[in-house]
């Protein structure tokens, strides 16, 4: 069945920096190439930086990544000069050290998001501390799977900019936002060869909530979902604030914004 299609294309080189538009992408078992193959590890605790806990980390969000055509990335600070990691570490004040190979059991620190909401990002809030990667294959810095994609409705639904939910794929599609909530466990085909399987809803941190780039800071990335989309993800997990969903790849295949999506 005929769904829509590939409204935008985005891959996001260096975890919880600012990403990429892409006119096309090869997308494998390990997600879109180039995507958020590097982090930044905090050095002091091992754990690889987030903006999901944003007193700490808020600040990784007025830099961009970019790969290049050499397998290297180019970041690239708030003023559009190049930094590096002696940059961003002196910016955050942490000592950080920019890394291509994911550590065995690798964390990252989530601060409770209606806390945030609640108190400010500067407060000190209750975070939990998740594993990285767990329905991908090895290797990059995903948050769970190796896809993730939203629906132009859901974004206007909510009334915010796609870059605040730092997908993969924007699709464009008709109905009423959250329409992707009924796709998981299905299968979706895109373009002529790809295939996505949609595995779960995607929680909501308070990352959509905090200034990306010249995008201001938007309670309501968070406060639409809590309000009109709180869905249990995976089995044993209350109910959260929901918007887009994970997807693994079944196929590979090459993607273009235009690319038909159909639902199997």
């Amino acid at each position: 069945m005929l769904i829509g299609q590939v409204e935008r294309l985005r891959r996001y080189p260096v975890k919880s920096l600012l990403g990429e538009e892409l006119s096309a992408a090869e997308v494998t078992g390990r997600g879109v190439a180039g995507d958020r193959e590097r982090a930044l590890l905090d050095l002091a605790t091992g754990r690889v930086a987030s903006a999901k806990h944003p007193r700490l980390w808020a600040g990784l969000l007025r830099y961009s990544a970019a790969a290049t055509a050499d397998g290297r990335v180019a970041i690239t600070g708030p003023d559009g000069r190049a930094a590096d990691e002696a940059e961003l570490s002196e910016a955050l004040g942490r000592k950080l050290a920019l890394i291509a190979e994911r550590p065995p059991g690798a964390t990252v620190e989530r601060a409770v998001p209606e806390e945030v909401l609640a108190r400010g990002i500067e407060a000190e809030v209750a975070v939990t501390v998740n594993e990285l990667g767990r329905a991908a294959p090895e290797g990059g810095f995903f948050d769970f799977a190796p896809v993730h994609l939203i629906t132009e409705a859901t974004l206007r639904a909510v009334g915010v900019e796609a870059e605040r939910y730092r997908p993969n794929l924007v699709l464009r599609t008709e109905g009423e936002g959250f329409v992707e909530n009924a796709w998981v466990g299905r299968e979706l085909a895109v373009g002529e060869t790809l295939r996505l399987r949609i595995v779960a809803p995607t929680p909501r941190c308070a990352v959509p909530t905090l200034g990306h780039g010249s995008l201001p800071r938007r309670a309501e990335a968070l406060r639409v979902p809590a309000e009109r989309n709180r869905l249990v993800p995976l089995e044993g997990m209350p109910a959260l604030p929901c918007a887009g969903v994970y997807a693994q790849v079944l196929a590979s295949g090459r993607v273009e914004p235009g690319a038909e999506v159909r639902l199997n």
